[in-house]
């Protein structure tokens, strides 16, 4: 993942939205003991995938912001997603 140290808080903090935070909380706080460690492992994983999902979007943008352009490989989805809405406006689904 990587070499921060995580505590609660940072967990907290990583997870960048009060929701999840209150979630994440409200599971460590109900745990039972034996499983106080795997529910702290999971709430990790969660917010150390968020925080690289972050570092790699300001990395995305002061790339956009040198450059003009988003590096990398883009497929162009559009014509899939507009079909796959208009299925499902066909069947009813808002």
């Amino acid at each position: 993942m990587s070499d921060r140290t995580w505590t609660i808080e940072s967990i907290c903090e990583a997870l960048g939205n009060p929701m999840l935070s209150k979630k994440f909380l409200g599971e460590i706080n109900r745990a039972p003991a034996h499983e106080l460690l795997t529910v702290f492992a999971k709430w990790q994983g969660i917010a150390a995938g968020m925080s690289a999902a972050g570092e790699r979007g300001r990395s995305l943008a002061e790339v956009e912001a040198a450059t003009g352009e988003v590096p990398g490989e883009w497929v162009d989805v559009t014509e899939r997603i507009q079909a796959e809405a208009a299925a499902a406006r066909s069947r009813g689904a808002a």
